[in-house]
């Protein structure tokens, strides 16, 4: 399933993935790979900095992860142009979520970093039927 944003002309397109043969049912770890497109749909290059991650698995634990950049990358976007990258998530229930944000530094003299969201994903083993 795909789930997309677009917050001030930047687009956020994310697939998730379960990882059946990363995961261990006894362990009670359950891995999740997810792919995220970040599209730039405005006229000004922009830097992704920093991004956040707020999860939340079906004990209702909750994680924030904060941190510089994406896979080790702080990507700088031109108009017109995306990034994409993939990463992944381990999780101690079969169902969680996802939510976050990116900070972006447009490439321009004046102009300020901004927030943008990273729309909620679900994240939930496929229930096999016999």
């Amino acid at each position: 399933m795909m789930v997309a944003q677009i917050t001030d002309n930047i687009k956020i397109a994310v697939e998730v993935s379960f990882v059946s043969e990363e995961s261990d049912w006894q362990k009670q770890e359950f891995l999740f790979s997810y792919a995220i497109a970040i599209e730039n749909l405005g006229q000004a290059t922009v830097q992704l900095i920093s991004r956040h991650w707020h999860i939340v698995d079906a004990s209702g634990n909750k994680k924030d992860i904060f941190g510089e950049g994406v896979v080790g990358q702080q990507p700088i976007i031109k108009p017109k142009e995306q990034y994409r990258y993939t990463s992944y998530c381990v999780m101690k229930t079969p169902i969680g979520s996802m939510v976050g944000s990116y900070l972006m530094q447009p490439m321009s003299d004046n102009s300020k970093i901004f927030s943008v969201h990273i729309p909620k994903f679900d994240l939930v083993v496929p229930i096999q039927l016999n």
